[in-house]
């Protein structure tokens, strides 16, 4: 079985692109907070490649923005290919089939892609109220 999900927050606004045949591709980073901390007390962070296709990905495109949090439900995919130096590249990536944006942040301007007032309110919480 290959599934995973993910949340967290992007790191940069999505990309939106078009196939030669008219398929959406979105595509965009997620920092996902690791469980624990470094030696440091501080938490570290895992940058995660996200696809989304079609409607899907139009709707994260128009709705998501840098800051904005999001939870991904998809599968890993690893895929590989020559660069220009003839070197084999490798891309690891999550292929979303479900894209839910939760929380706010984000930019505030009253463009489409930050309207939050069709999303729930963000909970604060202590990470120690976890069970696991």
């Amino acid at each position: 079985m290959n599934k995973i999900i993910l949340i967290g927050r992007l790191t940069r606004d999505p990309e939106l692109r078009y196939t030669p045949n008219g398929a959406a591709v979105c595509s965009f980073t997620l920092a996902v907070d690791r469980p624990f901390t470094n030696q440091g007390g501080n938490r570290e962070a895992d940058f995660i490649n996200i696809v989304v296709w079609n409607k899907q990905g139009e709707n994260c495109a128009k709705y998501l923005s840098k800051g904005r949090q999001a939870a991904v439900e998809g599968r890993l995919q690893i895929r590989s290919y020559d660069g220009n130096d003839g070197q084999r590249r490798y891309v690891t990536e999550v292929i979303a089939d479900r894209v839910e944006f939760i929380g706010g942040g984000g930019n505030t301007n009253s463009s489409p892609r930050n309207n939050d007032d069709n999303f729930g309110t963000e909970i604060d919480f202590d990470d120690t109220e976890i069970p696991f």
